[in-house]
């Protein structure tokens, strides 16, 4: 049997909020989204801790479902 291994994407604080803010969701509505706690949202903002398994697969189907493309060094709204 032929595994196959598919690098799993490691998202960085920034791109988790540059996400959520091209969501234009706030933390409290992204976690009801992913079905975890808005506190969860933060500390991944914060990098305190970085999601990982099936909360990282969530993340990187949602953001190749709406278009989301992030590029370092870009400028996103801080207000959200």
């Amino acid at each position: 049997m032929e595994q196959r291994k598919k690098k799993k994407r490691q998202w960085s604080k920034e791109e988790i909020k540059a996400l959520r803010q091209h969501l234009n969701l706030t933390q409290a509505k992204l976690a009801e989204e992913l079905g975890t706690r808005q506190q969860t949202i933060s500390e991944w903002e914060t990098g305190m801790y970085r999601p990982r398994g099936a909360s990282a697969t969530l993340l990187s189907i949602i953001a190749e479902r709406s278009g989301f493309e992030y590029k370092a060094g870009e400028k996103h709204d801080e207000s959200s």
